[in-house]
Order: C-alpha cells, then structure tokens, then sequence
C-alpha cells in the first residue's frame, strides 16, 4: 500500500471518511494515492481537486484521452510504474481502440514519442513534456511557439502544461511514499466531468 502509516475506509471517520465517500470507486475501494494522504485529509483534498480539474473537467479541450498519454509519458520517464498502470488503464477505456493504445504505450516504453500513432500536433505536445519534464530549468519562450506552430492554442498549451506539472506532483507523491496498486482497481477516474464536485471514482 504505502511506506507511512495509512487509515482504511471501514475506520476512517469524520473529515477523513467524508472524503473517502467522494473518491470511492467499487466496493468502496480507494485508490493508495488518495489513501496515502489520510493522516492529513486536508492535502487529499488539495490533491484531488488538482487531479479533477486539471484532468476531468468539462472546460478542457484537450481530449481526455490525449491528456492520458501524456500522464503515461511524464510518469515514464519518472519510472513511476503506478501512474502508468493507472493512466494506461484509463487511456484504453477512454481511447477504445486497444491496439492503438498498446502502439502508444510501446513508443512510450522505447522513449520514441514520434513513433506513436498521434499526429504532428500531439508529438510536439509529447516533446514539450518531456522538456519539461526532464529539463524544466531549460524551458525558453521558443518551446510554447514550437506548440503554437503545431496547432495548439494557449489554453490548450495551458491543458498540457497543467498536465505534466501534475504528474510531476503525483509521481512524487508514490515514488516517495511508496505506494503500490495492491489493492487498487486500475483504470477508475472521476469521469463526470461536467460537476467538478463529483469526484466518484468509475
């Protein structure tokens, strides 16, 4: 589950156990990520409402699939194995084409982003996290021209930045915890992106 001392749903109780009830998903399962901050709900809180808007909220123009693979790369190149089962999981139950999600995932594995079946806008999104993620102190101004010149805009230039910005944060937070996916249903998300309140994990 994790390095640190952690509180199951059947005794957790008052703040704690509120939150656990928005983020459960079947059979009251919640993810070790969220589990992990339960001696302080209130950075649960701060994490999952990061993670439901920068990922899940109705918004985002980016497609939901897309910001997916970009959580798998960023969490590749972190060796997070955790957020690439998870995130993998999530990708093919939202890309629905189990082949092209396998072609992605391996292009990702062999850290050759523009083999991946995505389009010329998608790569440089790809190329800009991997900057980021692996250089964030060498980012100059020409890396957002590079994304503005595939087709994105900046609010979607924004979507990819957030996005990688939070893996950085929840690969982190596994890596230094320890957390593993004992126990964890792979794949479940707060999908309802229309009420940023409703962080129901399905």
């Amino acid at each position: 589950m994790s390095w640190i001392k952690t509180v199951p749903f059947d005794l957790a109780s008052g703040k704690l156990r509120k939150l656990y009830e928005r983020v459960t998903g079947p059979g009251n399962n919640v993810d070790n990520i969220m589990m992990a901050h339960s001696l302080r709900p209130h950075s649960m809180e701060g994490h999952m409402a990061l993670y439901k808007n920068v990922l899940h909220h109705s918004a985002n123009k980016v497609p939901k699939w897309f910001l997916e693979v970009l959580g798998v790369w960023v969490s590749s190149l972190n060796q997070c194995g955790y957020c690439i089962e998870h995130h993998f999981n999530g990708l093919q139950r939202l890309l629905k084409d189990p082949d092209r999600g396998r072609a992605i995932r391996s292009a990702i594995e062999a850290e050759t982003p523009g083999a991946a079946p995505l389009d010329g806008a998608q790569i440089a999104a790809m190329n800009y996290a991997r900057k980021l993620t692996e250089a964030p102190a060498e980012m100059v101004k020409a890396d957002i021209q590079a994304l503005r010149d595939a087709g994105w805009d900046d609010g979607e230039i924004l979507e990819i930045n957030q996005v990688c910005a939070y893996f950085a944060y929840a690969n982190r937070t596994v890596l230094g915890l320890g957390c593993s996916t004992e126990g964890d249903i792979l794949g479940l998300s707060p999908n309802n992106s229309d009420d940023p309140a409703d962080w129901g994990h399905t």
